[in-house]
């Protein structure tokens, strides 16, 4: 399934200028194109569109110990809540935070990367409103956080 992620600023990695008007089009979960919303929409008119407020970028890498929370997968989802698709591997010790993780999609890294808007690479995105709290997060392909 064909999806089109919107908002009206999008940035590519997190050291960018947010750019107008951009689009992130996901297939499965990888992005198939990165690109202007217009012309996105009009080589794919039957694709679903989201659209989201504030800025749409790449999923953030979690670097330290999991937030808290009752359960392993409250822990996980209070990441999505943080904009972030993927953690280190050091910070999953616990088995069952580490199947937690991996059974809601996160992705485990050996060592930081820096993320990234990359076609055919996972789909890994979030949206930040202007104070930076997530709006949505996106985790290969599937939209697992949406603020109410």
């Amino acid at each position: 399934m064909r999806t089109i992620h919107a908002a009206p600023l999008l940035r590519h990695t997190l050291d960018d200028e947010p750019t107008p008007g951009g689009a992130v089009l996901i297939v499965g979960n990888r992005i198939e194109a990165v690109g202007p919303l217009d012309e996105l929409v009009a080589a794919y008119p039957q694709v679903r569109v989201r659209r989201w407020d504030g800025i749409l970028g790449p999923a953030l890498v979690h670097d330290g110990p999991l937030p808290p929370a009752p359960t392993p997968r409250e822990r996980v989802h209070a990441l999505f809540r943080l904009g972030v698709g993927a953690v280190l591997a050091a910070q999953l010790t616990d088995p069952e935070l580490r199947a937690a993780a991996v059974r809601n999609g996160v992705a485990v890294l050996d060592s930081p990367r820096p993320p990234a808007l990359i076609p055919t690479d996972r789909a890994d995105l979030a949206a930040f409103a202007d104070d930076g709290t997530c709006i949505a997060t996106v985790v290969a392909g599937r939209l697992v956080h949406r603020r109410a």
